[in-house]
């Protein structure tokens, strides 16, 4: 059986730390399935479909990674549907840690079989976050060290998109 495992995520936008993750995940399982979610709770500055093809281009050196677009529903019901049996999810600190073990604890009460593997953030990405990652570039800020290449790109666009409007 192979082992897949699903990383679920808002990626809005996608981040070398985000990247620095699914590399290593990559080397832990026969496939990786990055799954860039819908968080409801905010307001996304890219669409589904720009989150996958930012990601798609981001990881396509990796050959046993692809990317989907789950617009809503549990992230349990899709690692069925994937057929995961892992959830990998990356954490930065503390705060990380506890939000994600109380996500973990209840997708363990919904499906004991599918198991949380939790990766620890390389030290050059422990600030990294998308939220801070999108201010920065709001107002002009160089993110390239923070992103892949192609999200920085498509961050500047957006944004010069926007001051347009």
């Amino acid at each position: 059986m192979a082992r897949i495992a699903l990383f679920p995520g808002s990626f809005d936008p996608f981040t070398n730390g985000h990247l620095d993750t699914v590399v290593r995940a990559s080397q832990l399982f026969d496939e990786v399935v990055i799954a860039a979610m819908t968080n409801t709770a905010k307001k996304a500055l890219f669409a589904p479909d720009e989150k996958v093809t930012l990601i798609e281009a981001a990881t396509a050196h990796l050959d046993n990674v692809r990317v989907v677009a789950q617009a809503n529903g549990l992230t349990i019901d899709l690692a069925h549907k994937l057929d995961a049996h892992f959830i990998v999810r990356g954490l930065r600190n503390a705060n990380d840690l506890a939000y994600e073990s109380d996500i973990a604890r209840v997708n363990q009460s919904l499906d004991a079989s599918i198991e949380t593997v939790f990766l620890l953030a390389s030290s050059q990405y422990l600030a990294v976050s998308s939220s801070m990652i999108k201010e920065v570039a709001q107002f002009g800020g160089d993110v390239s060290t923070l992103v892949p290449m192609n999200v920085a790109q498509a961050l500047q666009a957006k944004f010069a998109e926007a001051q347009h409007d």
